[in-house]
């Protein structure tokens, strides 16, 4: 379809499935923010000083991603969530339970972004393309460095 005429039925219609999901992704970098906080902090024995340090790193990585996904919403016209994904943060001091939760979270994350890539490919906005396209390798990346983790 003709970008300029996707455009145009964007400004008629509307971004809402692209605002909806763009806003599960940001609801998911707040909710990763929170758990990582906490694993960071809660993270004991032996592994701490490693995992201490990446669950920061993650973060650090979802406050960006998060930034970057608040800036597309409001690009395209939207009013981004402020609370973060329901689903529950398990509290645990185990370190095995704490990487298996992170792998869960990266792998909806990455799914999520998957399926927001073809929504902003339609609108034909090239710029939010690559940002979005950025934080999903970052996200794949992270589902790769947990499992070899987890291994």
């Amino acid at each position: 379809m003709n970008p300029i005429y996707l455009r145009l039925l964007v400004d008629i219609m509307g971004d809402q499935p692209v605002i909806t999901a763009l806003n599960k992704a940001l609801a998911w970098e707040l909710r990763a923010i929170a758990m990582y906080a906490h694993y960071s902090a809660y993270v004991s024995g032996i592994h701490r000083p490693h995992l201490s340090a990446y669950f920061s790193n993650e973060v650090n990585e979802s406050i960006t991603h998060a930034s970057t996904v608040r800036s597309a919403i409001v690009k395209l016209d939207g009013e981004a969530i402020t609370e973060r994904a329901p689903e529950e943060i398990i509290h645990t001091h185990d370190y095995s339970i704490m990487l298996e939760e992170a792998y869960k979270t990266e792998k909806i994350a990455s799914g999520t972004y998957q399926s927001i890539l073809p929504m902003i490919e339609e609108l034909g906005d090239d710029e939010l393309y690559d940002s979005l396209e950025v934080i999903y390798f970052d996200e794949m990346r992270s589902v790769e460095e947990l499992r070899m983790m987890l291994k």
